[in-house]
């Protein structure tokens, strides 16, 4: 077998001790990271509160981290070929631990997202790096079970990031979340120190290609700054048209500055495999339902049903410690079997569990909405690690670094653009409802009449003048309307994940087409 770069790796010299902990230091800096993307989804309404701001704004905080990811994927070859392997593991523990201060004093929304950034960035760097490392220490008969204990990171963080940032909120303060990264950046800094492998052979990284990446940040930026800026700017104003044209135009010239002699941050031959181009289009679709599902949950038990956000934030604790139970079972799964027909199976899953929330409203009880979380984040387990064998199986062992890049690239970019399109539609379903509820609520409407009158005659025996009563009775009405409109919303919102949770079955087909 050899590494990313070409140069052979000795996997004798891996006893079982040293594969496991260098596999331990790897997934404890990666896990931190993870749980850390998702740690701020309970503090949304929080955000929101204290900034004067709407969902379209706040929900940046998770976005910025999760778009960040994809530059710093793009930048984390030519990093660890510049600084090597364990200098870079190091740098990203330091750049997510002083980002994680500069969130917590932040006065202002923007500089807490400007954090954010910093952090996103910096997990973008050590996601391909973690994965690498697995690749050395793992037999090449062991990947499945390597990409499983990979994937149980990443459903284990999402999980516990939403649940310790709700304990920190009801314990403390809603700003201390951003200090729980710091503690387990020490964590992974002293396990890394001690078993982190260092390659044995760095590679000369070239020239870092200046204009590839500042075109690629215009074009992340851009893209987000549009969705989370529709709402209030206008989809059809001149203002977003123009940031449309400045964002295609650079998306469309970074690709082109791809093809010139010396551009260093995306492998274009990559994409004429056609089996690597159907497993990123799969892990696309599966990080938008996935990320965008994360997400909802929080914010849906929180202001539909009235959780604390401790209560809310474990809502995904049964189920992400469940799926990390059956993970390595998975693993081992996607080593017997076609990973095509696991990830049918894992999707088909993921499908049945966000269909039973489709009804879901402030009645549903906790361990209802629990138990569908638990269902899809089995799906997840089988779904996730099939995916990752099969994309860096679909390349030689040259291209399986900058490979895992644009795996890891397609997932988070496929993420953050779910939550982003998630909160535009879940605004669009409120209003909309808002509006065509209000509209019933007329003299010809007797059930509102007959509401009115109860309200009001419950407030005479208060001794308010009739007038008031009146006007107490309308904000009842108000609030009684806006209650439900957002309940629909977000019923509205669960079948649009449904439908996206669809979405990655048709590339897992081709691919199972391919491999027949």
């Amino acid at each position: 077998m050899t590494a990313a770069t070409g140069s052979p790796i000795s996997l004798p010299a891996f006893t079982p001790a040293a594969r496991w902990l260098a596999t331990a230091a790897a997934l404890s800096a990666f896990f931190t990271s993870i749980f850390t993307s998702s740690l701020t989804n309970v503090a949304i309404p929080h955000v929101m509160g204290a900034f004067g701001v709407g969902q379209s704004q706040a929900q940046f905080l998770t976005t910025a981290f999760l778009a960040m990811n994809t530059t710093g994927l793009l930048a984390s070859s030519w990093t660890i070929s510049k600084i090597g392997q364990r200098q870079t593991f190091f740098l990203v523990l330091a750049v997510f631990a002083g980002a994680s201060v500069v969130c917590f004093a932040a006065p202002s929304l923007e500089v807490m997202i400007l954090g954010r950034v910093l952090q996103g960035f910096a997990a973008g760097l050590l996601q391909p790096l973690v994965m690498m490392v697995l690749f050395q220490v793992f037999p090449i008969e062991r990947r499945g079970l390597a990409m499983g204990m990979f994937s149980m990171g990443v459903t284990v963080a999402l999980g516990l990031g939403p649940s310790l940032g709700g304990i920190t909120i009801d314990a403390f303060t809603w700003r201390a979340i951003f200090l729980i990264p710091i503690p387990a950046c020490l964590f992974a800094g002293v396990l890394g120190l001690l078993f982190l492998p260092a390659e044995e052979q760095k590679t000369e990284p070239g020239k870092f290609d200046v204009l590839g990446f500042a075109l690629i940040n215009v074009f992340v930026f851009g893209w987000f700054t549009a969705l989370g800026s529709g709402q209030k700017w206008g989809w059809t104003s001149d203002d977003l048209w123009i940031l449309g044209a400045i964002t295609l135009g650079a998306g469309i010239a970074f690709v082109m500055s791809q093809k010139r002699p010396g551009a260093t941050l995306l492998d274009l031959s990559l994409f004429s495999n056609s089996r690597f181009v159907n497993a990123i289009a799969c892990s696309f679709f599966f990080g938008f339902g996935n990320f965008a599902s994360v997400y909802s949950f929080s914010i849906f038990g929180q202001i539909v049903q009235g959780f604390t956000p401790t209560v809310a934030g474990s809502m995904l604790l049964p189920g992400s410690f469940f799926a990390a139970a059956i993970l390595p079972l998975a693993g081992r799964v996607s080593d017997k079997l076609p990973a095509p027909i696991i990830m049918v199976f894992g999707l088909v899953i993921i499908v049945s569990s966000v269909s039973m929330l489709i009804g879901a409203d402030g009645n549903t009880v906790f361990w209802y909405v629990a138990a569908s979380l638990l269902i899809g984040r089995v799906g997840s387990a089988f779904t996730s690690p099939a995916l990752n064998t099969t994309a860096i199986a679909a390349l030689s062992p040259q291209q399986m670094r900058r490979g895992a890049g644009v795996t890891n690239l397609s997932l988070m970019f496929g993420g953050s653009t779910g939550i982003s399109i998630y909160v535009i539609l879940l605004e669009n379903r409120i209003e909309f409802h808002a509006h065509q509820l209000g509209a019933t609520q007329t003299a010809n409407n007797s059930t509102t009449v007959e509401m009115l009158g109860m309200v009001a005659g419950q407030l005479s025996t208060t001794g308010l003048p009739d007038a008031m009563q009146q006007g107490v009775a309308m904000l009842y009405l108000n609030s009684v309307v806006t209650a439900q409109s957002v309940v629909l919303g977000f019923q509205d919102g669960f079948f649009f994940l449904t439908m996206v949770a669809l979405g990655p079955l048709i590339p897992v087909l081709l691919l199972l087409r391919k491999q027949r």
